[in-house]
């Protein structure tokens, strides 16, 4: 911004605020607008999915975020404050009828939610007051729950606190965590994911790739000398976890057993059209552990066992069955054999999408036309395409052989299956919902929440994947239990812990504020 400013040159004066906020925040407002528009042109043709996401805090406030996406893009549409009637199915279920009619039930193929919103009655509402509607489980939050299971397992638990020993001893002190630093390269030993699960596994991932300069950290001569913290019993306690085999053999076996879910994770959370990969996905993350265990029948059954009891309560949906039958890529495949379940599935899907006989005309020909290639399915193109192409995409382009199922495929393979991931602004909208906030507040709160929402949601969809990790956020949390050594610790123990080391100049605000204090507090003047 700053630079952009230089280069008009001296003379330049920039809006009011009073400018700010009306004229050119309506402007940008009608452009975002404008590019909803455009995007919802595509769902005649690509149905599009309403996510529900629901965020609560430590006061009970509750509230519902609702977004749209389809293949070209997913947009913020509004926000909701269901705090007070979160737990009311009737008020959830005529909340959820509005949206729908906002986006048109035609247009819409799913509705994502998670499981803290009333899943059960909102789901079989929607389900029988519209016949082609389906309701499914976010994937991500599956996988968050695969994730946490692991981590409860016994040894896992155990590597995870004489982790978190050794880091716990590093940031709650200023001169040791400068020391790692310098030894790391200016890395972090530890990471912040989404969800203190993907925290877990990330960090122990990062502390493994620096096994080798955390050793020489701890027999370096400058690491001895400082009785500040060499002479404590912790840092006896972490040197010797430091040169123990078996506690790096494990966190290994820790992340061998997580990398494959958190790949997972990954590929769902992009935002792109996934329904028809998710059960390919699951499928090789199975086989990692089958791989890894290969030896070991007992610890392999351990671990999918947890795969699949959450995969058969949390996340399996007739959609994705559907969708994985329809995806070229895994119907052509010599190596599959669909079993029956999920041709059942799909077919479910098939009535379901095509309520009427007449809609059904020819479709049981069509089914054939696709499974055996014939047509067009079987040209040069689509052969080469089928693995390289999205699903939907190819579909679009290779399946007029079969116009009724090309439709419905279409439909189903243009959607995600995640409530995506990305740099929450929670205290952002907990301004929105406030009391204390006149009309007008609230008005102008809204549109820029829409505005930075849709901003961001964009600025995401265009990085590159190698760019930017979905599942971890650029700076520590200094309050979790990679960190805090106690439960109670209060703000001021917090900051004690830097020492002299924190002059003011050096407190990153937006690294270290929204730890310390909270969205009333009048440092932020808001």
């Amino acid at each position: 911004m700053i630079d952009t400013i230089a280069k008009c040159g001296p003379g330049f004066t920039g809006p009011s605020a009073e400018i700010l906020k009306t004229t050119w925040l309506e402007r940008i407002k009608s452009e975002v607008g404008s590019q909803s528009k455009d995007v919802e042109k595509e769902w005649a043709t690509t149905g599009c999915t309403i996510i529900a996401d629901m965020w609560t805090d430590y006061k009970s406030k509750a509230i519902i975020n609702f977004l749209v996406s389809s293949p070209s893009r997913t947009f913020f549409h509004k926000s909701v404050d269901a705090s007070a009637y979160f737990k009311n199915t009737k008020w959830l279920a005529d909340l959820f009828d509005s949206v729908i009619q906002e986006f048109g039930p035609e247009n819409v193929v799913q509705i994502i939610m998670d499981s803290s919103i009333n899943y059960t009655g909102i789901a079989n509402h929607i389900v029988q007051s519209y016949g082609t509607i389906f309701v499914s489980p976010c994937a991500s939050q599956c996988l968050n729950l695969i994730l946490e299971e692991f981590s409860k397992v016994d040894w896992i638990s155990r590597c995870i606190l004489q982790a978190q020993t050794i880091s716990k001893l590093i940031y709650n002190n200023a001169s040791l965590l400068n020391l790692m630093k310098k030894y790391s390269g200016g890395q972090e030993l530890i990471r912040t994911g989404i969800t203190k699960s993907v925290s877990t596994f990330l960090s122990l991932q990062s502390m493994l790739k620096l096994r080798t300069r955390l050793k020489s950290m701890f027999h370096s001569h400058e690491y001895a000398s400082n009785t500040s913290y060499a002479n404590k019993p912790q840092s006896l306690s972490c040197i010797a976890i430091a040169e123990d085999g078996d506690f790096w053999r494990t966190v290994e076996e820790c992340v061998a057993i997580s990398e494959p879910f958190l790949k997972v994770l990954r590929e769902v959370s992009e935002g792109k059209p996934t329904v028809g990969s998710i059960y390919e996905l699951m499928t090789r993350a199975k086989e990692s552990i089958r791989t890894y265990y290969i030896m070991d029948e007992n610890k392999c059954k351990t671990f999918l066992d947890i795969v699949d009891k959450k995969w058969r309560d949390q996340l399996h949906s007739p959609l994705h069955a559907a969708a994985a039958f329809l995806n070229p890529g895994i119907q052509y495949n010599p190596e599959t054999k669909f079993i029956s379940s999920i041709k059942e599935d799909f077919f479910n899907v098939l009535e379901k999408l095509l309520p009427v006989p007449d809609m059904r005309r020819d479709i049981t020909n069509q089914i054939y036309t696709f499974s055996k290639a014939h047509g067009m399915f079987g040209c040069s193109l689509a052969k080469e395409a089928r693995n390289t192409v999205a699903p939907w995409l190819w579909w679009e382009q290779y399946g007029d052989s079969a116009p009724i199922l090309q439709r419905v495929a279409i439909r189903i393979l243009s959607q995600v299956c995640s409530t995506f991931s990305f740099h929450r602004q929670w205290s952002t909208f907990r301004q929105i919902h406030s009391e204390k906030r006149n009309k007008i507040d609230r008005e102008t709160l809204n549109d820029l929440v829409y505005i930075n929402y849709n901003l961001k949601l964009a600025r995401q969809m265009n990085a590159k994947s190698s760019e930017v990790d979905l599942l971890q956020f650029d700076d520590i949390d200094m309050t979790s239990e990679w960190v805090e050594e106690n439960e109670t610790a209060s703000p001021t123990q917090w900051l004690d812990r830097f020492g002299p080391a924190l002059d003011g100049n050096d407190l990153n605000t937006r690294q270290f504020g929204s730890s310390i204090f909270g969205a009333n507090d009048p440092i932020f003047g808001l």
